[in-house]
């Protein structure tokens, strides 16, 4: 910590990115350390490859993210955060590669360990909680703004405090916020509480999709681009779905297959999917995301692969054999 803390107060210019399909967690830490980084008129840039979902709009500053990283040379440092490989931040990862020091920031079991420096906690509930320890140990004050984004980033990660990495970190940190003029009541309305016309009818379409094991104990739910054409809705309208999925009564693991743009070759089979994973505690996501070249936690991780949607789909249910 001490080491990133002298290298961020000499930094010209820092590049903050967090991965792409954000969620609470890779929002909420790269807006509360973008936030306190501001405070000590320290330059920042703060980067996501990916449009805001809906639901996190409402953040403080969030304008303030692009999507799109100058020349490297414009950066004498680049924190990562909330992301287990670099490539997690999309195509700025060839930038991030030239930027003079990269320092990685998160926690999930699975990081690989890039970068020059590393901050990987896997018992912190969330990136948020890192982040929190780092603004502090950089003598920023924590206002009602950070301590939003701050707030965010542990309610999602933790599934509200219900997930089993919900740490006693989780909650002292969230009295902590709720003390520096976070509301609740206001954020669980704009995460959990509105949804869009479209989302209702998309999520109508990913429940018909279902389908459950012969052994009952793994669900997969598929969406998709036409589902999203359909409903005229987009990736981030996605976002806890897959937990319809994984509630079903026996069920152990749950997949969810998200159909990704092709590029130019839509005539073929192939296509590109996201599979996130979740599970009921028992099965090691992780791993199986892993095998496939992805990563995450135990409970919930995810990957990316080209194939065919029915080889995907056979490949997916033979691991209920294992369940």
């Amino acid at each position: 910590m001490d080491q990133i803390i002298k290298i961020v107060n000499r930094s010209h210019h820092l590049l903050l990115a967090s991965h792409c399909d954000p969620d609470g967690d890779a929002l909420g830490s790269l807006l509360a350390l973008g936030l306190a980084l501001s405070k000590l008129n320290i330059k920042a840039t703060l980067y996501n490859p990916s449009p805001i979902p809906a639901v996190y709009r409402f953040l403080p500053s969030v304008e303030r993210i692009v999507r799109r990283v100058k020349k490297a040379n414009t950066y004498d440092v680049a924190l990562i955060l909330d992301c287990g490989d670099l490539t997690r931040i999309g195509d700025a990862s060839h930038t991030v590669n030239h930027i003079p020091v990269v320092i990685n920031i998160d926690h999930h079991i699975s990081n690989t360990g890039f970068g020059d420096i590393q901050l990987v906690d896997t018992t912190a509930c969330a990136t948020s909680e890192i982040v929190c320890r780092l603004i502090k140990a950089l003598n920023a004050t924590i206002d009602e703004d950070i301590a939003t984004s701050i707030y965010t980033g542990i309610l999602t990660d933790t599934g509200s405090f219900r997930f089993s990495n919900t740490n006693e970190a989780a909650f002292a940190i969230g009295k902590e916020m709720t003390e520096r003029g976070v509301n609740p009541y206001k954020v669980a309305q704009h995460v959990f509480g509105t949804y869009s016309l479209g989302r209702i009818k998309l999520l109508n379409l990913a429940l018909n999709s279902i389908e459950i094991s012969d052994n009952g104990k793994l669900s997969i739910m598929t969406v998709t681009r036409s589902m999203l054409e359909e409903t005229g809705t987009q990736a981030e309208d996605l976002d806890g779905m897959i937990n319809y999925a994984r509630r079903i009564e026996d069920v152990k693991m749950a997949a969810l297959i998200q159909e990704q743009k092709n590029g130019s070759d839509e005539s073929s089979n192939f296509r590109r999917y996201h599979v996130s994973l979740r599970s009921d505690s028992t099965v090691d996501v992780a791993a199986i995301a892993s095998s496939f070249g992805g990563g995450g936690h135990v409970n919930a991780a995810g990957f990316q692969i080209e194939t065919t949607l029915s080889e995907l789909k056979t490949e997916i249910i033979t691991l209920a054999d294992n369940l």
